[in-house]
């Protein structure tokens, strides 16, 4: 009985203080995101891309206590990471077909509860053989996630405002980053079992949530308007005000396809002839892989996602050894610098929103550009010297520049693509993306064992080497930023042309019909 008491004692002030933690987030939280219908989406979103990456992270996190358990090398540690990535790039391209067909909610919810199953089965495994295929099944059903999140955001939200509604969903992906490396990495240090099976259980809670979503309807016509009084909607006023025409939602126009539009930039008449809603998956493939701006923007994502998955799994390795900390400063120190690269996704979002309202078609595509070319530079000092207190500022500022690359790039591709295509071109760009993703963990073990002897110089040496796909990244979207507004002008010519008959937009500064 006192040992009952003791623990009530013990557990009602954490209730009392997570209970306090709620309200506190609510009443902050739900008006800067427009709303509790709002707020509720974003974070569902937000912890869905949460899970995927703690996933990850833990996997670099638990990389001793895996070795010591199951006697395995860095290349083994990579390649639990790179199935799973693998696995995802595959089957990312089916269900990005499937997500442009059915129940997109419904799909979600199944997939969370599948992934919550195969991470149980994570943590049961006895042998290294028996992890690699829980972590094959963890990757097919982690492939919803992308073209899933992708398609709803389009639907749920205006296209002026994306930027900034991806920023607080990838958030939920560095959070989640953050959580894999310092809460379940600190736990994989006395389990890594424990780690895994921590980490499925809200899996359940997030699939129940998410089942019980509003499908909204596609094509943007049932956006979630921002409720009175809040900043959001504040902004949608001072939008409605704006004496030039605004975007039509009932035929898909975006702000980007409204600016085009206006200027009389021309189309690329021969995408045009293709585009249509009943596209077949190979030819629909076809169209998305036959816009250039969309491959700039996929390959130079793709390069990005490929030295963070490296940083993910090998991350804590190098800090320990470079730096010469123990695993729970090395632990705290990634903290610090997952805080800068939050910052830097909060940031970039609204920036390129705002260069969009103020006529910059192209802006949101600089503001990524320009955060890669600052991320290269800011990543070499930090790699060369031993201190930790010299190289935590450069550290923090680089997680910043490369996580700000994100938020832009993902809203600017929902413009270049019409929306019936949205499930199956971000199924085309994350089966690209996550076969990077998949390939980097691999890739960073190999190299560090093979190449440069393994060890804390062996790591170092790698993530040199690693800075070339960031520096390409650069080079893609400053080259994308230029042929931007025309795949623009041709998305908004696709989209007006399968309009329903009667309800096609009179020209540019005209009231539409």
């Amino acid at each position: 009985m006192a040992t009952n008491n003791g623990r009530r004692r013990l557990i009602a002030p954490v209730g009392r203080f997570a209970r306090r933690g709620a309200r506190s987030a609510q009443e902050h939280l739900v008006p800067v995101l427009g709303g509790r219908e709002r707020a509720r989406v974003i974070v569902l979103l937000a912890c869905i891309l949460a899970l995927s990456s703690a996933d990850t992270a833990t996997v670099g996190s638990a990389a001793t206590a895996l070795r010591n358990a199951l006697h395995i090398t860095n290349t083994d540690i990579g390649l639990l990471v790179a199935v799973t990535a693998g696995v995802g790039a595959v089957f990312s391209l089916p269900f990005g077909a499937l997500v442009d067909r059915v129940r997109r909610t419904s799909l979600l919810g199944v997939a969370i509860a599948t992934w919550g199953i195969a991470m149980i089965w994570s943590a049961a495994a006895g042998s290294f053989g028996q992890l690699l295929l829980a972590r094959l099944a963890l990757g097919a059903v982690t492939a919803v996630a992308g073209p899933a999140v992708a398609s709803l955001v389009g639907d749920w939200f205006p296209g002026g405002e994306r930027g900034k509604i991806y920023s607080y969903v990838l958030t939920g992906e560095l959070l989640g980053a953050g959580v894999g490396f310092v809460v379940t990495g600190d736990l994989a240090a006395l389990s890594w079992r424990l780690a895994f099976m921590i980490l499925a259980l809200p899996a359940f809670f997030i699939a129940w949530a998410v089942f019980h979503l509003k499908e909204p309807a596609r094509g943007g016509q049932g956006a979630l308007a921002p409720e009175p009084g809040t900043p959001a909607w504040e902004t949608a006023q001072k939008a409605a005000a704006d004496p030039e025409p605004q975007p039509q939602p009932d035929l898909g126009v975006t702000d980007a396809q409204r600016l085009v539009l206006e200027r009389g930039v021309r189309p690329h008449r021969a995408l045009v002839a293709r585009g249509r809603p009943q596209m077949r998956f190979v030819e629909a493939v076809r169209y998305v892989l036959s816009v250039r701006t969309n491959v700039a923007l996929i390959v130079s994502g793709a390069c990005g996602y490929y030295f963070l998955a490296g940083v993910q799994t090998f991350g804590i390795e190098f800090v320990k050894g470079q730096y010469h900390v123990d695993q729970v400063l090395a632990s705290g120190l990634l903290l610090v610098v997952g805080t800068g690269a939050v910052l830097g996704v909060l940031v970039a979002g609204p920036l390129g929103d705002r260069l969009l309202r103020r006529g910059v078609v192209s802006g949101r595509v600089m503001v990524a550009a320009v955060a890669a070319a600052v991320t290269v530079v800011l990543f070499v000092p930090a790699l060369v010297t031993h201190s930790v207190l010299g190289a935590l500022p450069y550290v923090v500022l680089a997680a910043a520049a490369l996580s700000a690359q994100n938020p832009p790039i993902d809203a600017a591709r929902l413009d270049i693509m019409p929306a019936w295509l949205w499930g199956r071109a971000e199924g085309v760009r994350t089966f690209l993306r996550t076969a990077a993703q998949a390939l980097a963990p691999l890739l960073f073990g190999a190299v560090s064992d093979y190449v440069f002897g393994g060890g804390a110089s062996g790591l170092r040496w790698t993530f040199v080497v690693m800075l070339l796909p960031l520096s390409a990244s650069a080079l893609y979207l400053f080259s994308a930023a230029k042929r931007y507004p025309r795949d623009v002008a041709t998305a908004a010519a696709v989209t007006l042309a399968a309009a329903p008959p009667g309800r096609s937009p009179a020209p540019p500064g005209a009231p539409a019909t």
